[in-house]
């Protein structure tokens, strides 16, 4: 079966919609997009360790969800299993035809309250969740079968051959695990590929973070363009199913075909780079954060007169990678990001903004007088100390600071840390594999300090008034010889 997904996760965050990345959660459902029928099947686990409230967030996640579906017989019908050491049918497919009632549903779904067979729900929902008698549309193959899976302990069964007999059966499974969840097992669950199948949330309390990635996955794009799931800097131009890249009057097209440059060749720029280090991340998401970096910089206009950055790293200490000025060129500059060395520890986002302030953007280490100070500050959990007063003092020293949060990142603290407007210098992602997107719109943020296509505007404007005043000098020269032509006769 043609995966669900069909490059989901790469290329974004997109996946998002310029609303989405401002921190808001992206919808891109409407005129331009509608979700594509499918056969949903939730299994959620409600054994004793998830706590009553615990178990409403999931509730809030299904909903979150079920909100972006286009419900119905015809397009796509939801299910929901209920699990612990028994199974439970809360949802047949076939039960509910309208989104009301399967939200009221979803509300009056109760835990169960005891152990954790997950292979025994896998097994449920191949006998029954997915079959014809339910309300599975199995005669229709291009109905997708998918099956999202919320769980936070060991299974006290197998799991790994029931789980493979279902993806056989053409069902896609998404694994979501939470808190001390079993990682081995979700794998063991989810369908390939595992970056685009597994999820993990360290609590309940954040899952309904999720609920975007399933918004946008729904999605059945019929416009790259409208919905921003595209690798252009400036502008999309839709072709069909496909589409090109294209630049502002003032800028020229990159031979990668998607960036742009501007015709000054950019301006001069300090840029910063404040990264989360911490446990929290974990390796691989780290090495992404380093890509996300180095896409950025492939965008910037990097040497003495123009942009000049240097990255720092913290988690329970700070740690210069290297200053601003050190490196030269986009090439070494990416060379030291790749270099860059996991520190794995706590997260204090505090102590790392002062130290922006107090070392990062001095002379000393090579910052450059009156050249425009911009940070990006990237974290993926609630600092362990008080940010307040180096974002507050940063700010009043004029640097822009743009606040990129993952997964548990706190929203007011994103807010706390960006520059003003707040709404377009704050940027938030469920998830690292779509932090691609957020660089996207950061490019153009960053590179651009002001728009060719106004100064243009000027121009035009200048050269009109010129025109004017040349038209309006030459009437005047002929009223004055008119004049003269005048008094030239009086006097005779």
């Amino acid at each position: 079966m043609t995966g669900f997904f069909p490059g989901f996760l790469v290329s974004v965050l997109l996946v998002f919609q310029e609303q989405g990345v401002h921190g808001v959660p992206p919808q891109l459902r409407g005129v331009q997009c509608r979700t594509r029928p499918t056969d949903l099947v939730f299994i959620v686990d409600s054994s004793r360790s998830v706590r009553p409230n615990e178990f409403e967030q999931v509730k809030v996640f299904m909903s979150q969800v079920i909100e972006s579906l286009d419900v119905g017989p015809n397009a796509t019908r939801v299910g929901i299993i209920n699990y612990a050491s028994a199974v439970k049918n809360e949802v047949s497919l076939k039960t509910y035809r309208t989104k009301a009632s399967l939200l009221q549903a979803v509300h009056k779904i109760e835990p169960l309250s005891s152990g954790t067979m997950t292979g025994l729900a896998i097994q449920f929902a191949i006998n029954r969740a997915f079959s014809e008698v339910e309300g599975a549309r199995v005669r229709s193959p291009e109905i997708n079968k998918v099956a999202i899976i919320v769980t936070d302990g060991r299974p006290q069964d197998g799991v790994k051959d029931v789980a493979a007999r279902a993806r056989a059966l053409g069902i896609e499974i998404f694994a979501i695990g939470v808190g001390r969840v079993d990682m081995h097992t979700l794998r063991q669950i989810a369908s390939p590929p595992l970056d685009d199948h597994v999820d993990y949330v360290e609590s309940y309390s954040v899952i309904e973070k999720l609920s975007n990635k399933f918004q946008e996955a729904f999605c059945a794009v019929s416009d790259l363009c409208a919905t921003g799931d595209h690798d252009c800097q400036q502008i999309c131009v839709s072709t069909g199913a496909s589409y090109t890249c294209a630049c502002k009057r003032g800028f020229t097209l990159n031979t990668d075909g998607k960036t742009c440059s501007a015709c000054s060749g950019g301006g001069a720029t300090d840029l910063v780079f404040l990264i989360d280090g911490s446990k929290s991340v974990r390796p691989e998401n780290f090495e992404l954060v380093k890509r996300f970096i180095n896409q950025i910089v492939d965008s910037l206009e990097v040497s003495d007169r123009n942009a000049h950055v240097g990255l720092v790293q913290y988690s329970s200490s700070v740690r210069q990678e290297f200053p601003l000025g050190q490196y030269k060129n986009k090439q070494d500059i990416k060379a030291a990001v790749r270099r860059m060395a996991y520190m794995e520890k706590g997260t204090m986002t505090g102590q790392a903004l002062k130290y922006l302030v107090d070392n990062s953007f001095a002379i000393s280490s090579g910052a450059r007088p009156g050249v425009p100070k911009v940070a990006i500050v990237f974290t993926d959990g609630r600092s362990q100390d008080y940010i307040n007063d180096a974002a507050r003092k940063a700010k009043e020293l004029g640097y822009k600071i743009f606040a990129v949060g993952v997964g548990n990142a706190v929203e007011d603290e994103l807010k706390e840390i960006a520059s003003e407007p707040v709404a377009e210098h704050y940027f938030y992602s469920a998830n690292f594999r779509t932090i691609k997107q957020i660089g996207k719109k950061l490019q153009n943020k960053i590179c651009v300090e002001e728009d060719p296509c106004e100064c243009e505007a000027i121009v035009k404007f200048q050269t009109k008034v010129d025109n004017l005043i040349k038209a309006l000098t030459r009437k005047l020269e002929a009223v004055t010889k008119k004049l003269a032509a005048l008094e030239n006769r009086i006097t005779i």
